[in-house]
């Protein structure tokens, strides 16, 4: 069970990189705000899987705290973001 835990998180860990071109050179902020939070739940999810793989709780430690500084850096990059013509 555990190896195939760790080849779930692998699995992850590969959609994780395979968005981070779209956060380098992504269209439209709101693709880069996307890929960000793709970054964030895919390093979560491979920490989860690995934690409960190989029983290291401070795997799921971690994952919490990337879990805030995802929801943070969200947060700061939709502040940051360009917006339309009605802003003040």
């Amino acid at each position: 069970m555990p190896e195939l835990l760790l080849t779930a998180a692998v699995i992850v860990l590969v959609s994780v990189i395979a968005g981070l071109p779209r956060i380098l050179r992504g269209p439209a902020v709101v693709d880069r705000i996307m890929a960000a939070q793709l970054l964030g739940t895919g390093g979560i999810a491979a920490l989860l899987l690995a934690g409960v793989a190989t029983a290291t709780p401070s795997f799921v430690d971690a994952a919490l705290v990337l879990a805030l500084l995802a929801a943070f850096a969200t947060i700061a990059m939709a502040r940051a973001a360009p917006r339309g013509d009605d802003a003040p």
